[in-house]
This record gives structure tokens, C-alpha cells and sequence, in this order.
């Protein structure tokens, strides 16, 4: 037998969709009693209807409840929906309280087209709103990943990403400063949410998260996506420069050569996909006097002395080396700062100390645990733009 059309449409619905035929049919149902009740429907009338999806038609009816009395604190019953059981077996006399009594309605002739124009209608209804929750489901599952998405247009300052089943939005602040965004051009973009909205899920992407780094490092060096090196800390101006704190449990593991990669072609692959931002590598010390040296790269500290009770560190450094520990408009001790957890007071071996953390209380973020140990490790060469410094 011959599928009708809009059986053939509420499947290919739900083949697509995954959803119940049911489902869509109960909805369908719903919108012919609607439209039935405000065209034709009756005051006292409880309308229903049963759709028959293969031949298109449907059967109108009156139901109602049968009860012995009414509800307990009501003086009448509700006539829409119940009847009286005297009443009820004048014309069904084996009824009993709690059955159900359907009374076919009679179908007006104009009832049939607006029948079918309702169904259409629920069906494309049902349908938006299928892949709405599609959608919402699949890139609710993405959120905290890396995906490539094409530019697809520009509107003000805010980016439009298609994803491939959606458009996400990269608002301006999840740009990349002087980076462009020419429409049809590919980029790695981080989700950082999925949210429902009106008219439809809602994806907001990032270029500037600094779990995108994360991301990206573990795409590139297997070591990282295996667990063997972990990335222990991020400290990001998107852009510009990126500190990050690696560590392994393997002694015969080289964390940071692993982050390099043989001629430097791992991180140059990150970079190359952030713009061209540098990258400092460094390893992870518990020891924060070793980490805190650490985090000043490329400039030579000389001693770290800390105060647990203000959670700083005062950190000297050689006179010339101390425009390189600070960095251009403090950018490399504000990175440290970040990475550490640690205020971070320098001085020149000449020059009385600077603070450079007083102006802006947000620098000092969490806490490390600190440990009796005392090292230092740095590098001489400031880095150009696009190069890793490690240490």
C-alpha cells in the first residue's frame, strides 16, 4: 500500500531526528483539538482527537470522566470533563466511577482543510524544534573542546562561526586583538558554551580562552594527551604572550622537549595556529621559589625570598636584567604572577624595589603550597615574536 505524504513526512521526521512517531502524532493531536475547540467546540465539551497519520483523517471526541459526586470541597462537578454516574448509565449502563465515556463529534466539512493545514504546520513546528534539540545536545556534549569553524560573517565587532550545524558567536571580547577574521577563512576556536535560547541554542566560541592552549598542546604532543606530561598551569595574554607550567611523573620523560618537539615543529604548529603568539614553556617545580624563578624567563633571577604570611615573593635580579624581568609594560612579571599564584615584588641588585603587582590587587590570584627547597632556573635570550622560550 502507498505511504500517504504526511505519514511519509512525520517518518523521514523521525528517522532524522530520532524521534518517536508517537510523539509527533500526539503533538499533532493536540493542535486539531485546539483548533477544533475555539472553531467548533462546545462550552461543556472536553475535545480530543485521534489522528489516523496513513489516511490523513481524524475523529473528534467528547470525553469525559465518570464520577459518583463531586470532588471533596467542590459543590458541582466539572461538566467539561465529568459526568454524573446516574447520568452516565442512562445510555451505558455497565459504566462504572473512573471510566471514561467518548462521544463521537460530528467533523464540519471545513474542519477537513484546516485539519491537514494544522498538521502541516505542526510538522514543520516539530520539526525546528527537533533540530533545535539536536543541536543543543550535540554541542552541549563539545563544550570545554577545540573545534574548526569557517568564518562566516561579520556583524560590528561580533564574529559569526559556522561550526557545521550551527552558527556560534565569537563576541569581541573573545577575539584575538589585531587578528582578522576574513569571512570563509578557517580558525581553531575553543566552545566555551552551549546555552537555549528563543530561537535556538546559543554557542558562544573563544579565541582568547587559555584552555584553548591546553587544547591545542594536547593535539599536538602525545605525551600530553596520554598523561604522561601534564600541563599544570596557563597564564595567557591572547595575542601577545602565553607562559605555561609542564610537569611529568616519568624520569626518563623530557616534559618540555616533549612540548617542543624534534626542531621545535610542536609548538611552532600551536603558534602558528594562535597568530604567531609566543609561547614560554617552563617545567613545574612544588617548590615556588624554583617555579617563581622559573616564571621570569627569560631574565636571570638571583634570589627568591618569600613571605608566607602576605603570600609574595621579593625576587632580585642583576641591574640589567631587570627591564627584562618585568617585560614590556610588566607583561612578563604580570604572566608570572598568573602562573605562580604569587605577588611578585622585583629589584635590581642597585635599584630599591618594585612593586609592580600594588596597582592591580586581581594579580594575586590562588595560592601554592610552598616548600623548603631553593633553586633557580632561567634563560638569557629575550624571545622574538613567534618564538618559545624554555627553561
Amino acid at each position: 500500500m502507498q505511504t500517504s505524504p504526511i505519514l511519509a513526512a512525520i517518518q523521514q521526521i523521525c528517522e532524522e531526528k530520532n524521534i518517536p512517531v508517537s510523539a509527533v502524532v500526539e503533538t499533532i493531536e493536540q493542535a486539531l483539538a485546539a483548533a477544533y475547540r475555539k472553531d467548533f467546540g462546545q462550552k461543556n465539551e472536553n475535545i480530543k482527537v485521534e489522528f489516523d497519520p496513513v489516511s490523513g483523517e481524524s475523529r473528534v471526541f467528547d470525553v469525559k470522566t465518570v464520577v459518583e459526586g463531586p470532588a471533596e470541597g467542590e459543590e458541582t462537578i466539572n461538566e467539561r470533563k465529568e459526568i454524573l454516574l446516574v447520568d452516565a448509565q442512562k445510555k451505558h449502563k455497565e459504566v462504572q466511577v473512573g471510566d471514561e465515556i467518548k462521544t463521537e463529534l460530528k467533523v464540519p466539512a471545513d474542519y477537513g482543510r484546516m485539519a491537514a493545514q494544522t498538521a502541516k504546520q505542526v510538522i514543520i513546528q516539530r520539526l525546528r524544534e527537533a533540530e533545535r534539540e539536536v543541536v543543543f545536545s550535540e554541542y552541549k556534549d563539545k563544550e570545554g573542546q577545540v573545534l574548526i569553524g569557517t568564518i562566516q560573517r561579520l556583524e560590528g565587532r561580533t564574529v559569526f562561526v559556522d561550526l557545521g550545524h550551527t552558527v556560534a558567536i565569537m563576541p569581541y571580547s573573545e577575539q584575538i586583538p589585531r587578528e582578522h577574521y576574513a569571512v570563509g577563512a578557517r580558525f581553531k576556536v575553543y566552545l566555551v558554551s552551549v546555552n537555549a535560547a528563543a530561537r535556538g541554542p546559543e554557542v558562544i566560541v573563544s579565541r582568547t580562552h587559555p584552555e584553548i592552549v591546553r587544547q591545542l598542546f594536547a593535539q599536538e604532543v602525545p605525551e600530553i594527551a596520554s598523561g604522561v606530561v601534564e600541563i599544570k598551569a596557563i597564564a595567557r595574554e591572547a595575542g601577545s604572550r602565553t607562559k605555561i607550567a609542564v610537569s611529568t611523573a616519568e624520569e626518563n620523560v623530557d616534559p618540555i622537549g616533549s612540548c617542543v618537539g624534534q626542531r621545535g615543529i610542536r609548538v611552532q604548529t600551536v603558534i602558528s595556529q594562535l597568530g604567531g603568539e609566543k609561547i614560554d614553556i617552563i617545567e613545574w617545580s612544588d617548590d615556588p621559589r624554583r617555579f617563581i624563578a622559573a616564571a621570569l624567563a627569560p631574565a636571570k633571577v638571583q634570589t627568591v625570598n618569600l613571605d608566607e604570611e602576605k603570600h609574595s615573593a621579593a625576587v632580585e635580579v642583576l641591574e640589567d636584567q631587570l627591564s627584562l624581568a618585568i617585560g614590556k609594560n610588566g607583561q612578563n612579571v604580570r604572566l608570572a604572577v598568573k602562573l605562580t599564584g604569587w605577588k611578585i615584588d622585583i629589584s635590581g641588585s642597585v635599584s630599591g624595589a618594585v612593586d609592580l603587582t600594588a596597582a592591580d590587587p586581581a594579580l594575586a590570584v590562588a595560592p601554592v603550597e610552598t616548600l623548603d627547597k631553593t633553586a633557580t632556573e632561567s634563560t638569557e635570550a629575550d624571545a622574538l615574536p613567534g618564538d618559545t622560550t624554555v627553561v
